[in-house]
């Protein structure tokens, strides 16, 4: 559940419906779910099996499969890399999380009548950025404060079901709106001919990735508490379904939405013919329709916006623990004090963005998720597929799973991982360049 809470995130509810609508709507849909499978689940994979082996974070973790200097070397530049990234994202990830959890708020103030404070609440401001953000990030602390399991797997266990729960109620409200059945058509019918058209397909491939929190060195943490008895292939597509069907259910509720918003006179599609961009229709677009509803409409808002807190939550949690796990294992330091130390550094970097947040958002984002993410993911898989010895990953592949060795994921599996992936995840780091 930890996994999959770190797995879900703002990427899955809002990135993948929104990418859903950008490129062909269920034609993205149908080759997001094969390429999910077929080849993020392998990366995914890959990055579980460093962890359990390591039992460390991702440096160590990385270094105890290499036999040279130089594979040691190239460890730490992977690892590191990736802990980087994880604290890279977090410092944006906690703004844009911020406004989620601002836009929570605004229907209590509203429904409270407190007007002029609602009004606050969504609109920008040097201040409120700042006061969400680190109320965002002291929350993140604490639960990772807690440690692995009275602390990430505590709350992913109760806060993961809530989320399901939480979308299936919002997706039964939004059918029965003028304008759902539209909605429904476009993203459950697909139009065949535009399966293979190049834009849909890199797109696919990258939400499919990206929303697996692969290349961040997250799963590498997470496959090093995970019990040498557990069975990780299970595990592995466990975690891959339930990042899978949120996203899909996240698709069901949002797609519909833009369509009942559309109905009710709200513009979702551009003079030119495409969509508007994913950030103004969570804020604009969606508030807009929760407005017209009427006093339900606040308690639809409230909820929607909690889901979206919720779902980033998880994710930032994760994120967080890179960064931790590396400097309580590597330096000796007290879970704590390491927890408080590096959440008031990335705090101290989202200030900066904050304040120069024009230019400086766009671009921590670029540099973390189009080129940090896949970078980092397509050398783990290299790490895998060409530096682990064969014997030593199917060793650590047998424990928990005696017989995957006569199996169908042992026969493609590593040749997918030396090969496929890696050449996979070029094509969408070049696609971004």
């Amino acid at each position: 559940m930890a996994a999959a809470g770190s797995a879900v995130g703002l990427g899955n509810i809002w990135g993948f419906p929104t990418q859903t609508a950008s490129n062909g709507g269920a034609a993205f849909v149908l080759v997001y779910l094969i390429l999910a499978f077929c080849l993020a689940y392998p990366a995914f994979m890959a990055e579980l099996l460093i962890g359990r082996y390591g039992q460390a974070n991702a440096v160590t973790s990385l270094q105890k499969m290499s036999r040279t200097l130089w594979q040691k070397r190239f460890a730490f530049v992977v690892g590191f890399g990736g802990i980087i990234c994880a604290a890279l994202i977090l410092s944006f990830y906690g703004i844009l999380a911020g406004w989620m959890m601002s836009y929570t708020i605004e229907p209590v103030a509203r429904f409270a009548g407190l007007n002029s404070s609602a009004d606050w609440l969504i609109s920008q401001s040097l201040v409120r950025n700042l006061l969400f953000t680190s109320l965002f990030m002291v929350l993140t602390v604490l639960i990772i404060r807690s440690g692995v399991e009275q602390g990430i797997e505590k709350w992913s266990k109760r806060l993961m079901p809530l989320l399901i729960g939480l979308l299936i109620l919002l997706i039964i409200y939004v059918m029965t709106l003028d304008g759902a059945a539209e909605g429904l058509n476009a993203y459950l019918n697909p139009d065949i001919s535009r399966v293979l058209e190049p834009e849909l397909l890199i797109s696919a491939l990258g939400q499919a990735f990206f929303s697996l929190s692969l290349g961040t060195s997250v799963m590498v943490i997470y496959g090093s508490y995970i019990g040498k008895n557990e069975n990780l292939v299970i595990l592995g597509a466990q975690v891959t379904l339930i990042d899978v069907s949120i996203a899909f259910l996240a698709g069901l509720l949002i797609i519909p939405s833009m369509y009942v918003a559309q109905a009710q006179g709200v513009a979702i599609f551009a003079e030119d013919g495409s969509l508007i961009s994913g950030s103004s229709l969570v804020f604009t677009v969606l508030p807009s329709l929760f407005e017209g509803m009427g006093a339900v409409g606040l308690f639809v808002g409230f909820v929607f916006f909690l889901l979206m807190s919720i779902a980033a939550l998880t994710s930032s949690i994760s994120m967080l623990e890179g960064p931790v796990s590396y400097v309580v294992e590597r330096h000796d330091m007290a879970r704590s004090k390491a927890t408080t130390l590096i959440g008031i550094g990335i705090f101290v970097l989202s200030s900066i963005i904050v304040f120069n947040i024009e230019f400086m958002l766009d671009l921590v984002a670029m540099i973390s998720t189009q080129y940090g993410q896949p970078i980092i993911a397509m050398l783990c898989c290299v790490f895998v597929g060409w530096i682990w010895q064969r014997n030593d990953l199917l060793n650590e592949i047998k424990q928990g799973n005696d017989t995957v060795e006569h199996s169908l994921f042992w026969k493609i599996w590593p040749w997918y991982t030396k090969f496929i992936c890696p050449a996979a995840i070029a094509l969408v780091f070049y696609h971004t360049i």
